[in-house]
């Protein structure tokens, strides 16, 4: 096959967090097909995302209130592309039905060159119900949307940041939002699952450790709690949570000193960013940061990782919840400082 003729297509929909990983993916197909065509299909609101990469030739959308027959007609859209490489990053029944009709004869080895990323239910079963740990580590989110790709010759190393290219006005906005908060620090204590979340008090006691310190909050706009942090120092603390689009609250990432941040998706933003950050790593394995910019606070425990998103039970029967609370404020506190220290 000419490599000036490949045209990829990467199907990953969802969540915040996988979709930014994934951003490395375009930038590490043209390190080996430097004159590809790439093409992405995600669900419409992670849209934003990846419009402004420069290795992202179009973006398809995909609106969940189209259903299943919306979700054909875009793909017989697609089908006009003539894909080379389909590449199915998400593995889930969406992406199976798109597969199914870029490659109709796919069983019998016609049409696009075709890998689909394996969930790895063996090793997770292997991991989760007998603690027998058989993935590579340390783990890594980014090399593992990456490893599926080296029969094509695609390298596992994420490429160097950025790969999260915001638009001007986000940047703008972001701006405005912190035109008082210059050298802020961003803290994110929200995650998807409680379980993943450092305790809300902690968040407070770090405030209160940096008192000369401005900071502002970053969650969804479901993360009611987090206006209890604020409350800790409100002349000096302000709250984003559910006031920002995905990509300008990653704009106030890129803007701020650094960020402190749980198992959540603005980890991975950070990191996509070029910007360093320090994370709180609990239950959950396969979020893990992948760049040296981020610092990691993990406790070594026999019962880490518990499941595969943090959701629990917690099966620590000494003490729960013991990966994250027995992180202290102090720690981070010092963490914090090295880095500060080291800016101008």
């Amino acid at each position: 096959m000419n490599a000036k003729t490949a045209k990829f297509l990467i199907i990953r929909f969802s969540a915040f967090g996988d979709v930014v990983q994934t951003l490395s993916v375009p930038s590490a197909i043209k390190q080996t097909y430097p004159d590809a065509e790439i093409h992405w299909v995600t669900r419409k609101d992670m849209a934003p995302l990846l419009k402004g990469h420069p290795n992202i030739d179009r973006v398809w959308e995909f609106d969940r209130k189209a259903g299943l027959g919306g979700l054909i007609n875009l793909t017989m859209q697609m089908r006009r592309e003539n894909f080379t490489h389909i590449y199915d990053a998400h593995n889930n029944m969406r992406s199976r039905v798109i597969s199914w009709v870029l490659r109709p004869l796919g069983f019998l080895g016609v049409g696009a060159h075709f890998i689909r990323r394996s969930i790895r239910r063996w090793k997770r079963f292997l991991l989760f119900r007998f603690r027998i740990n058989t993935f590579e580590m340390p783990f890594s989110g980014q090399r593992d949307l990456l490893e599926p790709l080296l029969p094509w010759g695609i390298s596992k190393t994420p490429p160097a940041a950025p790969q999260l290219f915001l638009s001007e006005e986000s940047y703008k906005k972001a701006q405005e939002i912190l035109q008082d908060y210059n050298g802020c620090v961003a803290l994110a204590p929200s995650a998807a699952h409680f379980l993943k979340r450092w305790p809300k008090e902690y968040w407070k006691e770090l405030i209160l450790l940096y008192p000369d310190q401005k900071f502002v909050l970053l969650g969804g706009p479901e993360d009611s709690f987090i206006e209890d942090i604020r409350d800790v120092a409100p002349e000096r603390v302000m709250n984003l949570a559910g006031k920002c689009s995905l990509p300008v609250s990653a704009g106030v990432v890129a803007q701020s000193a650094t960020l402190i941040t749980n198992d959540t998706w603005l980890l991975h933003a950070a990191e996509q960013l070029g910007k360093k950050a320090i994370a709180l790593m609990g239950p959950a394995p396969f979020g893990f940061p992948s760049r040296s910019s981020t610092k990691i606070m993990e406790i070594e425990l026999p019962c880490r990782p518990c499941s595969k998103h943090g959701q629990g039970p917690c099966v620590n029967k000494e003490k729960f919840h013991q990966c994250l609370v027995d992180i202290t404020p102090k720690q981070i506190a010092a963490e914090l400082r090295n880095i500060l220290d080291r800016q101008p």
